[in-house]
């Protein structure tokens, strides 16, 4: 005979619950946001119409050498310009009705149903900005953050970036060079790590690229050539790999979102994620519908992804 609803065991036994709050299945740790929102590169700023960097791009042309009574130049040379780039916005909302809250209230409640949503949001916002952190920067109509792709580009003498044409001005170029492969996998992966390492440094004493990231394949590869350091830290336990990897002081990490085959060498001194100050993930007041017993919750960011000086960021692209 067929059950009329659950079953005697459903209905006559107390439910298990191993844990007080949902277990997440779906987030990542989103390796380069957490680089960029925390230290040099997280920048908070009051306001204004665009995010701006004074910049010197040239040298001035009328030094010469001269003797005696020969004429000097008096050529007034401009050297002095901006970088600018629009504020990009993001929104979530949390929804929750009178019956959600009053049903996770008193001896049914798990976990508490609020909090967990506004938490959930908020990880949703991250995995969204990660992931646009990365990208080109015309997704939805250009209203995305201008991501790795734009900034530190696998072209990096074409396009027009925060207001300069990279075609005619070589300075707004980032680093850039091919890590194909010549007869074996990743063969030529640590030496354009080099090449594009000291692209991207001050010369040899300073201003050097402090992180790189990754695909898992292209750290896994990277990790492949290392040599080998097997070593025993006691009686019957040996460390068979490398706990973390590191090029010259550079840390070195995979991201999910990563684009296949890239690999970002870059320095927060340079590249900033800016925010408008008390807009980052700000929650605003729940807003009540006329018609409806709930409450809505709008999370707020206004930011965008910015470089003060591209020639110190670089990309190994292409590699196999």
């Amino acid at each position: 005979m067929a059950n009329p609803n659950v079953g005697q065991r459903v209905a006559a036994n107390w439910e298990l619950v191993v844990k007080t709050k949902p277990e997440d299945q779906i987030h990542d740790d989103y390796w380069l946001l957490n680089q960029l929102s925390q230290g040099d590169g997280f920048v908070g700023k009051s306001g204004g119409d665009f995010i701006t960097c004074p910049i010197e791009y040239g040298l001035n042309t009328t030094v010469s050498s001269y003797s005696d009574t020969d004429l000097i130049s008096t050529t007034r040379v401009d050297v002095f310009d901006r970088y600018e780039a629009q504020w990009k916005e993001y929104a979530v909302t949390v929804v929750v009705s009178d019956l959600e809250i009053d049903r996770n209230s008193g001896e049914g409640q798990v976990f508490s149903l609020l909090p967990a949503k506004l938490q959930n949001a908020k990880e949703s916002l991250r995995a969204t900005f990660n992931a646009d952190l990365f990208g080109a920067g015309t997704a939805n109509s250009s209203k995305v953050f201008t991501g790795l792709q734009a900034l530190v580009s696998s072209t990096p003498s074409s396009g027009t970036v925060q207001g300069v044409d990279r075609g005619s001005y070589s300075f707004s170029r980032n680093q850039q060079t091919a890590g194909t492969q010549t007869a074996s996998a990743f063969d030529n992966l640590r030496a354009s790590i080099r090449s594009v390492y000291n692209l991207s440094s001050n010369g040899i004493s300073s201003d050097h690229p402090t992180f790189g990231v990754t695909t898992r394949t292209v750290h896994e590869g990277f990790e492949g050539l290392l040599i080998a350091n097997e070593r025993f830290d006691k009686k019957g336990t040996g460390q068979a790999s490398f706990d973390k990897l590191q090029f010259r002081g550079m840390s070195i990490s995979w991201d999910n979102d990563c684009p296949s085959g890239n690999f970002y060498l870059l320095n927060p001194k340079f590249l900033k994620l800016v925010y408008k100050t008390g807009a980052w993930m700000k929650a605003q007041p729940p807003i009540r519908p006329a018609n409806q017993t709930l409450d809505v919750i709008v999370i707020r960011t206004m930011a965008n992804l910015f470089t003060t000086n591209p020639r110190r960021l670089g990309v190994v692209t292409s590699i196999t």
